[in-house]
């Protein structure tokens, strides 16, 4: 994998941003700390906007391609959209005040008879508070996507009311706080208390909701233009510099290494942020307080001691780093945040792009062994799909991507139930991989509810890319939107049914001049990858798992199709090969069945010469559905209450061609592969004859390396002459 950008390209970085030290009592207990509500001016990053009041975040000089802003890409029909549409219903509908009740509460604020939203989110809760983060953010994104006037009139309604909560814990709030800038729905206790290594369930994740309030306001600032949001934002900023910054190392990274009580979300991402937009270094600064230096150092070591840690009380520390790696040039954050992502994706991932059992990292490779209805929490892939995005700004290495594409078709599409409501989210917890679960859906007021409501209002905002330079385009999904990109006058529009079928149109609705299409081939199109311009094929090898350039001077008109064949395929899980997924292209196709332990599946027996698994594998009737062994074989993203199966145990015990049983056992050669797999891989097979010297080669090979016995070769052989195998 290529490295992400060292130290010699941060030359140009501002010298406040350079200069800050990693933290020691004695340099950070003295840093000046502006009086409450000052704001110093943003720093100018070269190439980049400043971070005036009301703009977007500045985009690094080491993001070597850029996101588009989140309204500069419009959804267009199927069904992201449709899953948008629900929890848009659910932002428009759900009540500001039920959201504020536990901050006005906790500031002695009149809470005009609301309730609190319940679950995690109730009156005495430790973890209260965070769901408004949340919800800052959902009202947020949706008004960037939509521009409707209600969805800013709620978010500057709730942005107003916390600083009126600030306000008022800095000027009576009992206890009155360390610091005029604290803002939470709770006494500042459970922070002093994490100071003195105070476990869970006493504390519980004080600066993961801290983080999650000051994103929300960062969110409502950047995506809405809320002034007020910043204002607010800073001032917190102000106050975790002045709650950590006096702290030895020793004690914040032992504070880090609690279980869940230690648990700080994106702390280091938020703050790193908030200095990017205001300038201040005392915020960069508290942004590295959060270094929890043990992992952080494995990671950049590429020394794996995930086992046994909380999946997402790390994720997102990761994606923090990489922030640290833009203001600082320090290669260690960028280090471990890379390596970080390769110990999670493949060896701790499951078919849909989760990962964790019961919240936890397992050991690598513990796929099939960990399967049970407590897999994939969802936050975790929220967060995931977070850090594969940023570490694809610096390296554009289409694994990320591709990763991107899985988790996002399977796993979050799949986490919105199918149906409207305006009191609750409707998204998932934990995304069960075990034989006949169920998801469970709503989370009001849980962190996967809150992760959840951002989720489903921003699937656009990976489609598009562009390179530094502006001379290229990056189409990393293939989802029906429209980019408009002003600065180069094009606006691009994307048709496609994604992900019911593999073929895009990419039209140039407006603009003109040349740049270069970059086009993902997405690693599952192994069956072809074909792109023509104004109906004309297009040269280049389209290789999966890369990008495909297409490089002309563009006009009004031009029309680009992309067609990437789906096909039946198979994945096995690493640390028991006869345990498999089956896909249609990129999506995780489950067998409807409430059976409690795995269903035995064998597709060899009905191959024919083309050696597909839709030999076996057979059209329901309605799009995307298939039936196998009296199984109903649906796509996993439709959000529905249906027991089902991930995962299934393939049984091909015998060696068997059609009907024509060889009787020889279909033996593992040690990889994990058998014989019947070796034989099919070359399919498929033009005639009979073709076939059978393809076997009697095999069969050879394995009687050479004491596999089978002559007479197990003979009988094999035997087998595949007198097999009468269809083309």
């Amino acid at each position: 994998m290529p490295h992400l950008p060292s130290r010699r390209r941060l030359l140009r970085l501002t010298a406040a941003a350079a200069a800050v030290p990693l933290l020691e009592p004695a340099t950070t207990a003295t840093a000046a700390v502006p009086a409450p509500g000052s704001l110093a001016a943003p720093a100018a990053y070269p190439g980049g906007p400043t971070g005036t009041t009301g703009s977007a975040l500045p985009v690094p000089e080491t993001w070597t391609v850029r996101p588009f802003p989140l309204d500069a890409v419009r959804l267009g029909e199927g069904t992201f959209r449709s899953k948008r549409d629900l929890m848009l219903e659910y932002a428009r509908a759900y009540p500001a005040d039920r959201i504020l009740a536990v901050f006005r509460a906790n500031a002695g604020l009149d809470t005009l008879g609301a309730q609190p939203p319940g679950g995690w989110e109730t009156s005495d809760g430790n973890l209260r508070g965070h769901y408004g983060g949340h919800f800052l953010t959902l009202l947020a994104q949706a008004y960037a996507d939509t521009r409707e006037a209600g969805l800013k009139a709620k978010l500057d309604y709730l942005v107003t009311a916390l600083g009126e909560c600030q306000e008022a814990l800095a000027e009576h709030g009992s206890p009155r706080p360390s610091h005029p800038g604290y803002l939470a729905a709770y006494p500042e206790t459970q922070f002093i208390l994490l100071e003195s290594y105070t476990t869970y369930p006493t504390i519980w994740a004080p600066y993961y909701t801290c983080h999650k309030i000051m994103r929300g306001l960062l969110d409502a600032h950047t995506l809405a233009g809320d002034e007020r949001a910043l204002e607010v934002a800073s001032k917190m900023g102000d106050w975790v510099h002045s709650r950590l910054g006096r702290l030895p190392k020793a004690q914040l990274e032992r504070m880090w290494s609690i279980y869940i009580a230690g648990e700080y979300g994106g702390m280091n991402e938020v703050m790193a942020d908030l200095y990017a937009l205001t300038g201040r270094v005392e915020h960069l600064a508290a942004a590295r307080c959060f270094d929890n230096t043990a992992l952080l150092e494995a990671c950049s070591q590429d020394r794996d001691i995930l086992e046994g840690k909380h999946a997402n009380q790390h994720i997102p520390q990761f994606t923090g780093y990489l922030r640290l790696f833009d203001h600082t040039g320090e290669d260690t954050y960028a280090e471990a945040a890379r390596n970080f992502w390769g110990m999670v994706v493949g060896p701790r991932t499951y078919s849909l792009g989760g990962t964790g059992q019961g919240e936890m990292f397992r050991a690598r490779d513990a796929i099939a062994a960990t399967l049970d209805d407590k897999n994939a929490e969802t936050c975790a892939t929220y967060n995931m799909l977070k850090l594969s995005r940023h570490l694809f700004f610096h390296d554009q290495n289409p694994a990320y991507m591709d990763y991107y594409e899985r988790a996002l078709t399977n796993q979050i599409l799949a986490s919105r139930r199918d149906s409207r409501s305006a009191g609750s989210p409707e998204v998932t917890y934990f995304v069960g991989m075990g034989p006949g679960v169920r998801r469970d859906y709503g989370n009001t007021g849980t962190c996967c509810g809150g992760t959840g409501m951002e989720n489903h209002t921003k699937y656009q905002d990976s489609v598009y890319f562009r390179s530094a330079d502006g001379r290229a385009l990056y189409v990393n999904l293939y989802l029906a939107a429209t980019l408009e990109w002003p600065e180069k006058g094009f606006v691009v529009s994307q048709t496609s049914d994604f992900p019911d079928e593999g073929a895009s149109t990419l039209t140039v609705v407006e603009g003109s001049g040349r740049l270069d299409l970059k086009l993902r081939v997405p690693d599952w199109a192994t069956r072809g990858f074909t792109v023509t311009v104004n109906g004309v094929r297009q040269p280049g090898r389209a290789v999966p798992g890369s990008y495909l350039t297409v490089s002309r001077r563009w006009a009004r008109g031009d029309r680009v199709r992309v067609s990437a064949p789906f096909g039946l395929r198979i994945e096995k899980a690493p640390d028991d090969p006869a345990v498999q997924s089956l896909f249609y292209g990129p999506v995780l196709l489950v067998a409807r069945s409430a059976e409690p332990t795995f269903r035995s599946f064998s597709f060899y027996k009905d191959f024919t010469l083309r050696g597909d698994l839709a030999d076996a594998v057979r059209p329901e009737g309605r799009p995307m559905h298939f039936t196998t062994h009296g199984l109903v074989l649906a796509p996993f993203h439709i959000g529905d209450d249906s027991q089902y199966h991930a995962y299934f145990k393939r049984s091909e015990p015998v060696i068997v061609f059609g009907s024509t049983d060889s009787g020889v056992p279909n033996r593992d050669r040690g990889d994990g592969r058998t014989f019947l797999d070796l034989v099919w891989d070359p399919a498929p097979f033009a005639t009979s004859g073709r076939f059978v010297r393809a076997v009697r080669a095999l069969a050879g090979e394995w009687l050479s390396e004491g596999l089978l016995t002559r007479s197990e070769r003979d009988r094999v052989v035997s087998a595949a002459v007198g097999a009468d195998l269809r083309t």
